[in-house]
Order: structure tokens, then sequence, then C-alpha cells
């Protein structure tokens, strides 16, 4: 076999099974759509869900999710950039560094189970918080961190030593250099690892779990006080959130109409994902032309 048909055959293979994996994706988003889309209403977005009764909503899990999600990324994305500029620009080659390194790698392989385990014994009952959207955000940073820290690491190293080089070179200070020249450059790099933190921040659902629990109390949205325990924007309050929603009302669901709330709760979950993709990829193309002053 001559090297062109060899070629060729290795090209309709990869290309077979990119058409594979396209289509298992795109069955399985339409066989949610599909099922989820009579539930998609006004009324089920925004009405608390019910113990016992048909036509409950999903409202304040929806809430959870993306307040969750907010704490958690206001701690992990200023940790995660400090951790992975210091790995990148200020670390020395060595041991102490490898083992660093190493320790990041073994925290971002950690099952999202044993981080919600750690959550429930340092978030949950070292410091007396039961339950907490606090905990939960918390437990999620663990999860989320060593992730981003790879990632901004990997990508301030990957733009070229020849841009720092030449501004260490005009007298700029290490530090300046590192933002105006190297974070900009990196940007588009970092924008993906905090869009996929936070893609795995809101569909999390076994490490809340056993921090931000299982149960959402009854809430007044009219209270905007932190401090009031049925005050939305209470972070000390426990919060189900809707990827917990949808275990719970599968597993331990009462209601009539469990199984069209799950999918319609489901679908929700995957249209907030893309949506915030959406949104992050445009806002982090318009930050990047800002930065690099690009057309």
């Amino acid at each position: 076999m001559n090297k062109r048909w060899t070629d060729r055959l290795a090209t309709s293979v990869f290309t077979m099974i990119a058409l594979v994996i396209v289509a298992v994706l795109a069955g399985l988003i339409s066989y949610i759509v599909v099922r989820g889309f009579s539930q998609l209403d006004l009324d089920f977005l925004t009405s608390p869900p019910s113990s016992f009764r048909e036509g409950g909503g999903i409202g304040p899990q929806l809430f959870n999710s993306f307040y969750i999600l907010v704490l958690t990324m206001l701690f992990t994305v200023p940790l995660g950039l400090g951790g992975g500029i210091y790995m990148a620009e200020y670390a020395k080659p060595g041991k102490v560094t490898d083992f660093i390194r190493t320790c990041i790698e073994v925290l971002a392989s950690l099952p999202s189970i044993v981080v919600g385990l750690f959550g429930l014994l340092v978030f949950v009952q070292l410091t007396g918080w039961s339950y907490s959207i606090l905990g939960g955000a918390l437990a999620l940073t663990v999860f989320n961190l060593p992730v981003m820290v790879r990632v901004v690491e990997d990508s301030i190293t990957s733009v070229p030593r020849e841009q720092k080089e030449a501004s260490l070179a005009l007298g700029i200070t290490h530090w300046d250099t590192i933002r105006t020249i190297i974070l900009p450059a990196a940007f588009p790099g970092i924008l993906t690892g905090v869009i996929l933190s936070a893609g795995r921040v809101f569909g999390e659902a076994a490490a809340l779990l056993f921090t931000s629990g299982v149960t959402t109390p009854r809430l007044d949205w009219a209270n905007f006080n932190p401090f009031s325990e049925t005050s939305p924007l209470n972070v000390f309050r426990p919060a189900e959130t809707l990827a917990v929603h949808i275990w719970k009302v599968n597993t331990q669901g009462l209601v009539p109409d469990a199984r069209d709330i799950a999918d319609g709760a489901a679908l929700v979950l995957i249209i907030a994902v893309l949506l915030f993709n959406l949104v992050a990829r445009l806002l982090g193309r318009y930050v990047h032309k800002k930065l690099t002053s690009a057309k």
C-alpha cells in the first residue's frame, strides 16, 4: 500500500470517528430536547418544585445553580490565575516545584465525590456552617482550582518567549511584562479554562450533595438581606442546585410527573451551559480585542 492510499485511509478513518462522535452528541441532545421541550414555559422556570402534586417547577434550583457558579468563579479565577502565573513565571525549576506540580495533577484527578466528602468534613462539620451555599462554592473551588492553575500555566508558557524577552530588553519590569504582554496574549487559553471550569461547576452534583444539600428553604424573593434565613442571597442557607434536583427527582421523587420534570430540568441545564459558553466566548473575544488592539 503506497503513501497516497495510506493517507486516504487514515483520513477516512478519522473522518468516520468524528462523524460518529457528532452523531452521538446530536442524538443525545435531540433526545433531551424532544423529551423536555414540552415542559419549558415561564411557570416551570420560575415556580418552586412540588413535593407531592404535579406541575412543580425549578425556579429556586435554577437560581441556586447560578448563585453557586458565580461564587465559585469569584474564588477560583483569582486564585487559579495567581497560581498559574506563579508556576509559569516565578517558580524556580527544582524538586519543590516538581512536587507542587505533582500535587496539582493529583488534585485535578480527584473524583468529585471525594471532594464532596472533604467539603462535608471541612466546610460543613468543622466550620459548623451545616449545608450551605458557601460550603458548596468552596468545595467546588477545591475541585476546579487545580484545573484552572494548569490551564493558566499552559496558556502562559505557550506565549512565544521572544515577546517577553523583547519587553524586558526595553526596560519594562517583570510584572508589567506579565500584565501588559503575556496575559493579553494568553487570554484566549485562560478564557477556555474559565469556561471549562464554569461548565463543571454548573453541572456538578456529587460534590454538592454533601456540601450545599438537597433541599431549599422557602425563599422571599423580595428580601435582599444576605443575613436573613429567607433571603435568596444568604450564603449560609442550604441550596439544591439544578443538577442535584435532577438526581433527586429521578431517585427520590414522589410527584406523578417526576420523569417530565427531570427531562425539562435536563434540557434547561444543557441550554444554560450552552448559553453561558456562548456569552463567555463573545465577551472573551471582545476583551481580547481591547487588550491586544486587534481588529
